[in-house]
């Protein structure tokens, strides 16, 4: 199985080092010195890193055969592809590979449906999980041992416990909205003739 676990950023210097926007939690062992990787664009790779460090927070990779800035440069926004065994799992507890979690149901404690998951969007803080919700709108629930209290692999289904406002806050803007045109004397939608349309938005990955 092939998994997206970088994107090449800018060039950095002159020798033809690269930053990258790491997308996987095993960064020593998917982006180490000696790794084969496949890109998208294909026509950018196989690249082999040849070296990697880290420069004030950022990891900063130098592939073999690139060694100026123009060649650098020339790979910026291509994405570094790995190929993994689907039966691998994380070395760490409680960890886990976007394509495990990726189309597991999102789910109350009481069984209540709130969406499925559709992409792991991972930044610097955290992992938030991008939730397609059955009226097509999305959420962003970060992937937190306070929220995400269970990972069914089996069941296919994340268990959320959500603090108030994080999967709600859509429906009380509305409520409110609601309220106040009546308030004013303002015809709701359905009394005027007039269509609406809710654009939930977004994030967040």
């Amino acid at each position: 199985m092939q998994l997206v676990v970088a994107r090449i950023g800018r060039a950095h210097g002159i020798k033809g080092e690269v930053t990258v926007e790491v997308r996987t939690d095993e960064p020593e062992l998917r982006l180490g010195p000696g790794a084969v990787l496949f890109t998208d664009p294909a026509t950018a790779g196989p690249l082999t890193i040849e070296t990697g460090r880290v420069h004030s927070g950022r990891l900063l990779l130098r592939f073999e055969g690139v060694r100026d800035r123009t060649g650098a440069e020339a790979l910026r926004n291509t994405l570094l592809i790995a190929e993994v065994d689907p039966a691998e799992m994380p070395e760490e507890e409680d960890e886990y590979y976007d394509h495990q979690l990726i189309d597991l149901d999102v789910v109350l404690a009481d069984g209540t449906e709130v969406g499925r998951i559709i992409e792991i969007s991972h930044l610097p803080s955290q992992d938030l999980f991008i939730v397609e919700c059955p009226d097509g709108s999305e959420l962003m629930i970060p992937f937190v041992g306070e929220i995400v209290t269970e990972i069914d692999l089996e069941e296919q289904r994340a268990v959320i416990d959500p603090p108030p406002g994080l999967i709600d806050d859509r429906a009380e803007i509305v409520s409110t909205r609601d309220e106040s045109d009546e308030d004013a004397g303002v015809g709701s939608a359905e009394t005027s003739g007039e269509g609406s349309a809710e654009k939930s938005g977004e994030e967040t990955a």
